[in-house]
């Protein structure tokens, strides 16, 4: 995958990305590990985790199938050095032009945040490539939402579980980010969830 619009495709692919939030290098390859096992092929790595550069690296040559990319990016300077560590897309809380050239000079597809409708509108007339929001609010807002922007590749993330993404995705979500839930949830769940 080198265009961005294959790196979009094959993250939001299966409707879920996975956010790894771990202490270091070692304990998020290890937490991500079983996921990548289980099927699931979409990975962000904060960058607020100690150690995720390391971890996008190691994980990009180890699974060179999945998709890996970094989280957290608040400036152009987190941006490029994320890139140059491996990371094929990035993410971010909120909305920074300056993430999104930087990003998209250097071919990662970009996804920054909003929490309002004018937040969605401002990140896609900046080229995101999908926009995260953030905090999720409920599927009946996203729905409400692609009744006025119904081409808003939308990506709910904070405080979604996993046996909430159906819901998600049938509002009209292209895929969700889940974190924490994640990490609680039984390997076995989590597989059962992606063949559904």
């Amino acid at each position: 995958m080198s265009y961005r619009y294959e790196i979009i495709r094959a993250v939001v692919r299966q409707g879920v990305i996975a956010i790894i939030r771990t202490a270091d290098t070692a304990s998020a390859v290890e937490a991500a590990v079983p996921l990548l096992t289980a099927g699931l092929t979409s990975l962000e790595l904060p960058l607020t985790n100690p150690g995720a550069l390391d971890a996008i690296r190691r994980l990009r040559a180890d699974h060179p199938h999945a998709v890996i990319g970094a989280g957290s990016v608040l400036d152009e300077a987190s941006a490029v050095a994320a890139v140059r560590a491996g990371a094929q897309f990035l993410v971010a809380p909120n909305l920074n032009t300056s993430v999104i050239r930087a990003g998209h000079r250097h071919g990662a597809a970009v996804l920054p945040g909003a929490g309002s409708v004018s937040e969605v509108v401002q990140a896609l007339e900046a080229g995101a490539d999908a926009v995260k929001v953030f905090p999720a609010p409920t599927p009946r807002w996203v729905r409400d939402v692609l009744a006025v922007l119904p081409h808003a590749p939308l990506v709910p993330t904070g405080g979604v579980a996993p046996a909430d993404v159906p819901a998600w995705l049938e509002a009209g979500a292209v895929a969700c980010g889940v974190g924490s839930a994640l990490a609680r949830t039984p390997v076995e769940e989590v597989t059962a969830l992606l063949r559904a």
